[in-house]
């Protein structure tokens, strides 16, 4: 159990080997008074030493942990670091490059809970308006979760939806689209683990990823035992019991061929300023499927999705949204709750079990 109370300012702890990145953080994060920056370190055994020397009340909730530096890395330091208790959430800070999307995800099996690119210097480095934004949802909005005070008096229940699932998924639904931004990795990985192997329709996910990281996640949602995942290429059949992942970079739409549904991925504009983005997807999905398409909107900032949902549901589908308590930033999910669009609430663990038993699997 946390031992801020809640509402306090989350206090931080920075990770980096370079002296210049730590203070540029710094000033990035204590713009928010929800955050506060308690210790600065060069490396992991530096990060070990720190929580454990610090009395309770001044112990870093949320680590932002660089994967390279010498003395002990990142990778190296992070199992030690989640052995401390309380436990502390730890967000990985990456390259952007394939070799960062590949320690990246290695850092979520781990136990990292999420992660933030590095921006380059062309991008405008560590000032970039667009980092900071992530930065500070991320590291406010995990803040917020690890502070929430669990109950060890009792075992919790199995999660539920808001409400009783309406029998059916829409009229018949032929394909599933989950939207998902930040603290998204973590949410598809509990949603999608809770699906069959042989899902009985086609699925297709937009998460806001730049390039590079989106392949690394799909690889790392096939091996969690569910329907298998890929990242989607051009003119890929969509098949069910198979998962699309939108590339970074790349809007996921699809046209069809005969009585096929093949992968199109577009270069188009940037919506909601993302590429990929919900909105489109679930533009294509309707134009290709009608009402019976279910869409499910996770964690993220903005409010990528609604449109696609307010025109799902005018077009008679159906809208699932992750509900406030689990999600890292009810901004997305929100966004089509407020409008009265989601016809269920609930976290990925009880939205993934309800969509196992309404969609089923094959034979």
């Amino acid at each position: 159990m946390s031992t801020a109370p809640t509402g306090a300012p989350v206090r931080v702890m920075l990770c980096d080997d370079s002296a210049t990145a730590r203070g540029a953080l710094a000033r990035v994060l204590e713009t928010d008074p929800g955050l506060r920056v308690v210790a600065r370190v060069g490396d992991g055994r530096q990060a070990l030493e720190a929580l454990d020397k610090a009395p309770p009340h001044e112990r870093a909730e949320v680590i932002l942990l660089d994967l390279e530096m010498p003395q002990m890395d990142g990778m190296t330091a992070l199992p030690l670091l989640l052995q401390r208790e309380p436990r502390p959430i730890v967000i990985v800070a990456s390259a952007l490059t394939q070799r960062g999307a590949t320690a990246t995800m290695a850092a979520l099996k781990a136990g990292a809970s999420d992660y933030v690119p590095k921006p380059g210097a062309a991008g405008g480095g560590l000032q970039d308006p667009a980092f900071r934004a992530e930065l500070l949802a991320k590291v406010k909005g995990w803040g917020r979760l690890r502070q929430k005070p669990v109950s060890t008096s009792a075992p919790r229940s199995a999660p539920t939806l808001r409400a009783a699932p309406r029998g059916k998924l829409g009229p018949g639904a032929r394909v599933l689209c989950i939207g998902s931004s930040t603290g998204g990795p973590q949410a598809l990985a509990a949603l999608v683990r809770r699906l069959p192997r042989k899902l009985a329709i086609p699925c297709v996910i937009v998460q806001h990823m730049p390039a590079g990281f989106t392949a690394m996640l799909a690889q790392h949602l096939d091996g969690l035992g569910g329907p298998r995942v890929s990242e989607a290429k051009e003119g890929q059949p969509l098949l069910p019991g198979e998962i699309l992942v939108a590339p970074g970079d790349r809007h996921l739409l699809l046209r069809a061929e005969g009585d096929r549904f093949l992968a199109q991925l577009s270069d188009g504009p940037p919506e909601n300023f993302c590429r990929p983005a919900v909105d489109p997807t679930l533009r294509s999905l309707i134009a290709a499927f009608g009402s019976r398409v279910h869409a499910v909107i996770l964690t993220g900032m903005g409010h990528d999705g609604l449109a696609g949902c307010r025109a799902l549901s005018e077009a008679g589908g159906t809208v699932w949204a992750q509900d406030e308590a689990s999600s890292v930033v009810w901004g997305m999910p929100g966004a089509v709750a407020r409008a009265g669009l989601a016809t269920e609430q609930g976290t990925p663990e009880a939205l993934g079990e309800a969509l196992s038993t309404l969609i089923g699997r094959t034979a």
